[in-house]
């Protein structure tokens, strides 16, 4: 019989969930291996063995909000409906955002360059998008135009709502919650083949 693992899957999540915190509230300079590992119970030694460094323990906390947001975003699958499709992802985007806003701002707000790798995971999850506008182009229902455009400005409207609504910058009387769905269907519309001339 083997030896036990003694930094585990539990403690890494629980690392990562713990710098993302501090990343997020107190930004990258605040984030000490040693403040980390009192936060986790753990030992400096742990962090060490399980990321090498703080710069890997940086491109970790990268890499798992990416992985974590392309899952959330493959959780809506493929429907016959792909102008739903577009909408249901937007959701799904909103919701990984309040779910894990920690993440969702390291992964959006990165001012330095990830690795290669781990950028590319990241730019992967707008494929699902681009899939969804390509397939309501091919059913006739979203105009002749690059897909990529298309994604664009429905990614930057969810982008857009779901960054104010995480800042609390929403002037008052006016409710994100209440209106993002309709914002979403208003964006696809504009993009579809039978919008008023």
């Amino acid at each position: 019989m083997g030896r036990p693992k003694l930094h585990d899957d539990a403690l890494r999540d629980r690392l990562i969930g713990k710098a993302a915190a501090f990343v997020f509230e107190d930004g990258v300079d605040a984030l000490s291996l040693r403040r980390l590992a009192t936060a986790a119970g753990t030992s400096t030694t742990a962090v060490y063995s399980l990321f090498g460094n703080k710069a890997g323990l940086l491109e970790s906390l990268y890499r798992e909000a990416a992985r974590r947001f392309g899952a959330r975003l493959a959780l809506v699958g493929v429907t016959d409906d792909p102008v739903g499709d577009i909408v249901r992802l937007g959701l799904a985007y909103r919701e990984y955002a309040r779910d894990e806003p920690h993440l969702y701002g390291i992964l959006f707000a990165r001012t330095e360059e990830p690795d290669p790798e781990a950028g590319a995971e990241a730019a992967r999850t707008i494929r699902p998008l681009l899939d969804a506008v390509r397939r309501g182009q091919e059913a006739g229902r979203l105009v002749d135009a690059p897909a990529d455009r298309i994604a664009l400005s429905c990614w930057g409207i969810a982008h857009g709502l779901v960054s104010l609504e995480l800042a609390g910058t929403v002037p008052e009387g006016l409710d994100i919650a209440a209106g993002y769905e309709d914002a979403l269907n208003a964006m696809v519309a504009g993009w579809s083949t039978n919008r008023p001339s």
